[in-house]
């Protein structure tokens, strides 16, 4: 059965957003981008110009009935704000990661989107892709028995000139909900979803570091002076139980220096899978490893049985410029929200997947004030799995999403 593709508009036309548009653009049926938008002019027209797409105000967006999905990659801090108006004007929202940096706003949210009969869904979407896939696929068919233990880590060294840009261009920038808890947690949680389910109890240590840092952006006015803390928490140590029974431990660390150390090991009664970098979707270095009983000095490389790898790092963006995650699948989401609103179904990055994240790091944060373990309120379903073994064309890996058959 063709179904009618679902019209399309971004708002935030920032760094990010160059990923969402290469992947929405790139061929997949179930969707058509109509346009963007951005505070600034300059930046709307250029993402416009390149994807051959309109250059919209938010305004536009929103007023637009053609247009039923919107895709907020916003700053962190607006993500509440900005998918408000997007729900407020009748339209289906998913935002770029996390759903919101309040609990409080994420809750309100997920209930107008509730209230209104739309969805919201919230990034990341990483756990759609081969890597992630593979894992799953492992653990559910027991290639590691019964899992036991899941550690993961993102120790990623932020310069005191990057959180929030510097010179601080919103007043939220670097305050509580807007640094690396709320802006790497989900990449790790969301994987951890994707293959246990959701989370149980929940508990923990986080806070904010600053252990005499300085500017060290010479451009920066303030460069050599004590670095001023804007009070978001930089270290979270979090631990986790699944309802599945499954045991796990969140590291998280904007401190330190780089390169970056991510990491995701899984371990089981019968072997243990070392998984890559939760910021990708798998492939150039970022593979799947399981070392069996019996065997435990050798890790196998395990081929992916899923679509949706990483493309080649080193092949430039189209614009020619350095763009983050530029060779990435992000967005892939999106098109399952769109399949999703056609089919009458739930998307897979569902509102309650994404506020399940926002309350388990808001649970960590209480949990350190109060000495308490925290049950998690949200059950959101475990992701349904895409259907293996489609690899090669935009349109043979989008029938993996779907779970149809291709024609």
């Amino acid at each position: 059965m063709n179904l009618k593709p679902v019209k399309v508009g971004l708002i935030g036309s920032g760094n990010i957003s160059y990923t969402y548009l290469n992947t929405l653009t790139s061929g997949f049926k179930i969707v058509e981008v109509v346009g963007c938008s951005d505070l600034v002019p300059e930046k709307s027209k250029a993402r416009a110009e390149l994807f051959g797409i309109r250059q919209m105000s938010t305004e536009e967006i929103l007023a637009d009935p053609e247009i039923e999905l919107v895709v907020n990659t916003t700053e962190l801090w607006n993500h509440n704000k900005v998918t408000k108006m997007i729900l407020e004007a009748g339209k289906n929202a998913y935002s770029e990661k996390a759903m919101g940096h309040t609990l409080e706003g994420a809750r309100a949210n997920y209930e107008l989107a509730k209230s209104k009969g739309l969805f919201v869904g919230s990034a990341p979407d990483c756990y759609m892709g081969a890597a992630w896939q593979t894992a799953r696929k492992l653990i559910d068919d027991g290639m590691i028995g019964i899992p036991l233990v899941a550690y993961s880590q993102c120790m990623r060294g932020y310069g005191a000139n990057e959180q929030g840009g510097g010179k601080h261009p919103d007043p939220l920038a670097g305050t509580h909900g807007t640094t690396i808890t709320y802006d790497m947690g989900g990449y790790y949680l969301n994987v951890l979803f994707n293959l246990f389910g959701p989370v149980k109890r929940a508990s923990g240590f986080s806070k904010n570091f600053n252990g005499g840092r300085t500017y060290v952006n010479t451009q920066h006015p303030d460069y050599g002076k004590p670095f001023k803390s804007e009070g978001g928490e930089s270290i979270m140590l979090g631990s986790l139980e699944f309802e599945s029974g499954v045991y796990g431990c969140l590291v998280l660390c904007a401190e330190g220096f780089n390169p970056e150390v991510p990491r995701v090991d899984i371990y089981g009664t019968e072997g243990i899978l070392t998984l890559p970098d939760p910021n990708n979707f798998g492939g150039w270095m970022n593979n799947v490893y399981l070392t069996r009983k019996g065997n435990p000095g050798e890790a196998f490389k395990v081929p992916f049985t899923h679509g949706f790898s990483d493309t080649d790092p080193d092949a430039p963006a189209r614009s020619g410029n350095p763009e983050p995650c530029h060779n990435s699948w992000r967005g892939i989401a999106v098109v399952d929200m769109a399949y999703a609103i056609r089919r009458k179904r739930e998307p897979r990055s569902n509102g309650d997947l994404a506020l399940h994240t926002v309350e388990i790091l808001n649970a960590i944060d209480s949990s350190n004030v109060d000495n308490q373990v925290h049950e998690i309120k949200t059950k959101p379903a475990r992701p349904e799995m895409l259907t293996p073994g489609r690899y090669g064309q935009v349109t043979v890996m989008e029938s993996s999403i779907d779970n149809i058959n291709v024609s």
